[in-house]
């Protein structure tokens, strides 16, 4: 296959498995499925609307789907070394090929309108394409980027974050994000 195939292959894949990706993390009602953090003794400490955190979690429960990915398509994972490194996620088909996947969440404004994505700073790796500098492999050695972006509407009802919930409460508990 040529460069162009191989990434509207990779592309296409990677098309199917994300539009799974909303049931698993939304419940029908269009609500996210997290509510917050619970310890031990299975307390139950809500979480802000902070983009950050959201961002975070969206990460992690993302994650382990693409782990599945790659093992269905007989793709190596590699995930970033360290926190602002490009891409969060690198495919390595059988030949060799890389792909880079980066996840991107951020806030409606609107019905129209977002709130901004960073996708990058166009310097160092960007420019010098063979600099191995918070970057995973050499920018010049990915047949494709891709950006999965999640977009969600934060919610009206926010928890008392100041109150402790117990496990038994998780459906009383208001989502702080929705329509992802």
């Amino acid at each position: 296959m040529n460069e162009v195939a191989d990434n509207l292959a990779f592309l296409t894949l990677l098309q199917e498995e994300a539009a799974t990706f909303n049931r698993l993390i939304s419940m029908d009602n269009g609500d996210w499925i997290v509510k917050g953090f619970v310890d031990i003794f299975r307390n139950v400490y809500t979480i802000s609307g902070d983009t950050k955190v959201v961002s975070k979690l969206i990460e992690i429960m993302l994650f382990p789907r693409f782990v599945a990915f790659a093992e269905r398509h007989s793709f190596k994972l590699v995930l970033s070394r360290e926190q602002n490194h490009y891409p969060d996620l690198t495919f390595v088909t059988e030949n060799g090929t890389k792909f880079a996947v980066d996840l991107k969440s951020t806030y409606r404004l609107s019905a129209e309108t977002v709130s901004s994505l960073t996708l990058g700073a166009f310097t160092g790796y960007f420019r010098n394409r063979g600099s191995t500098k918070n970057i995973t492999f050499p920018y010049g050695e990915y047949a494709g980027h891709y950006v999965l972006g999640v977009i969600y509407s934060r919610a009206e009802t926010i928890a008392d974050q100041l109150t402790t919930h117990t496990v038994a409460e998780l459906e009383q508990i208001p989502s702080v994000v929705k329509d992802l």
